[in-house]
């Protein structure tokens, strides 16, 4: 049985600033990737802010999440998806089914 553990939310919050700052470091870190590895990447992560904070619209978190507007760091950062990385997505994201 697993043991339920509680993460207090000052704790909460310093480790999702430092995931923040990571990402926004490491920019050679694909959303793609993230996607077929974890099911969830830069853009997800600002849906989830932008839900639990209900103010904030779609580009204001993403842009909070990125560290400039998105359409910028996309422009900047992103490269074109390979099929390879676009499968890897597929079957990571259906292993999210059910978690949401």
């Amino acid at each position: 049985m697993q043991q339920e553990t509680h993460i207090s939310d000052s704790a909460a919050a310093a480790a999702f600033r430092r995931l923040i700052a990571h990402l926004q470091h490491r920019h050679d870190a694909q959303n793609i990737d993230l996607m077929g590895l974890a099911g969830f990447c830069r853009n997800c992560l600002a849906d989830w802010v932008m839900e639990a904070d209900g103010q904030l619209t779609r580009d204001q978190a993403r842009e909070l999440i990125h560290g400039m507007p998105a359409a910028a760091w996309k422009e900047k950062y992103q490269s074109e998806a390979t099929p390879e990385q676009l499968e890897r997505m597929k079957e990571s994201v259906k292993k999210n089914a059910g978690h949401e």
